[in-house]
């Protein structure tokens, strides 16, 4: 099995510079990819200010803070995207994921290996819209990266052991622990974890508890973030989309049914922390 030394992160929001993050820090030269300037500057500077607080906090030496900045390469320019790992986690659009992979997959060697970081959406329907399918993998993160241990390594029927074993070793020196699932609606977390989101929102919509009192008591009884922090730290924008995805493919069973409260979020452009406002005002 060949070595995994350069990394691709596609997407620079906040989950692909968490990615980048840890790659980075874990020893791999990481090239972080987004077209839109802005973002891109934005990923750098907040990159800079998490390592400078692990510094500041006695987590990280000077030294290696200096090493995993000068292991970071940031490009808007695809033709910058070589690698032997490409991962990505842009729109959670599969025909946006397909056209990036095949864009790549045009500059890079025929073993490079795409990774989805797909918090949904069939990863099988991806690999097989793609050149050399069974290079394709779901390597899916947990918010924040930098932090949470999880990370979901998701086969198809194309992907071969070379591949899933690439992955897995990966995922391990970036200290992460690697749980091998089949492709599936909503992989394992997600789709356990749509009970603890929805339940929740119907419990505020039929005003039985208000938002706070929900987050609060579910903390108490040893979940770490209450429902309606979590989808506010998450995204709400993603949060649905997930809901959604994971409501279609299972057949629309009625206890999955996306919140209406959570669709207005969205349109209203309450996305949680990322815009400022969601359930809560992030707004200083």
């Amino acid at each position: 099995m060949n070595p995994t030394s350069i990394i691709c992160i596609c997407g620079a929001g906040t989950m692909g510079s968490g990615i980048a993050q840890t790659a980075a820090s874990s020893g791999f030269y990481t090239i972080l990819y987004e077209l839109n300037d802005t973002v891109l500057e934005k990923a750098q500077s907040s990159i800079e200010k998490n390592l400078q607080s692990l510094v500041q906090k006695r987590k990280i030496t000077g030294n290696a803070k200096e090493e995993t900045l000068n292991n970071l390469k940031f490009t808007n320019s695809p033709h910058d995207c070589l690698a032997d790992v490409i991962i990505e986690a842009i729109v959670e659009k599969p025909e946006a994921k397909i056209a990036l992979f095949n864009q790549l997959a045009e500059i890079n060697h025929s073993e490079t290996v795409f990774a989805s970081n797909t918090s949904s959406l069939s990863i099988t329907q991806i690999a097989k819209a793609v050149k050399n399918p069974e290079r394709v993998i779901g390597m899916h993160f947990f918010n924040p990266a930098t932090i949470m241990k999880l990370v979901e390594v998701v086969n198809t029927d194309y992907t071969n052991e070379h591949t899933t074993g690439i992955i897995i070793e990966l995922a391990k020196q970036m200290n992460k622990t690697a749980v091998l699932c089949n492709d599936s609606p909503g992989f394992i977390v997600n789709r356990v974890a749509r009970p603890y989101y929805i339940e929740s929102l119907r419990l505020a919509e039929q005003n039985i508890a208000g938002l706070s009192t929900i987050d609060s008591i579910l903390e108490s009884t040893g979940f770490k973030m209450g429902p309606f922090k979590l989808m506010d730290l998450i995204g709400n924008d993603i949060n649905y989309a997930v809901s959604c995805s994971v409501y279609d493919q299972l057949g629309k069973p009625e206890r999955l049914t996306p919140s209406p409260i959570q669709k207005e979020k969205v349109e209203a452009g309450k996305l949680g922390k990322k815009s400022g406002e969601g359930y809560y005002s992030y707004t200083s």
